[in-house]
């Protein structure tokens, strides 16, 4: 029997907790710039997807994915542990960590809508002054043959 609302309210927990964690209670220096975005939990409440991002140290630095998910990897059973103390139920889901892509897939859209915008504008002043080809109506009007 799946509860989907009871799934989402352990997920929306889970998120926090793992959140929390990670800022005050896992002391390592690769986890400085993970952010949890979202949490999912399987209809059974036994596994819970945990995902994740990773910022850079500065705007033009790109950020090292390998250093976060090993060190995710290696707080995995503390962070499934605080789960558990601060879920309550009988059986603490284990925990998966995956990489959050869609903030660069959205920058990406954005990106590409900015272009978008930019080849609209540059049709539009190109055909500011244009002038149709032929007459100005081509259409035959059956008035002017009566």
């Amino acid at each position: 029997m799946v509860d989907h609302a009871r799934a989402a309210r352990m997920a929306k927990r889970i998120q926090q907790i793992v959140a929390t964690a990670i800022e005050r209670e896992i002391k390592d220096p690769r986890l400085e710039f993970v952010t949890i975005t979202d949490a999912r939990v399987t209809g059974d409440l036994h596994d819970a997807t945990v995902f994740y991002t990773v910022r850079g140290r500065t705007v033009d630095e790109a950020p090292d994915l390998r250093l976060a998910e090993a060190a995710l990897t290696k707080a995995k059973g503390q962070l499934r542990k605080n789960v558990g103390d601060q879920l309550s139920v009988r059986f603490t889901p284990t925990l998966s960590f995956v990489y959050d892509s869609v903030p660069e897939a959205s920058a990406h859209m954005e990106q590409l809508l900015a272009q978008a915008r930019a080849h609209d504008e540059a049709i539009k002043a190109q055909s500011a002054g244009a002038q149709p080809a032929g007459d100005a109506d081509p259409y035959r009007h059956t008035d002017d043959e009566e």
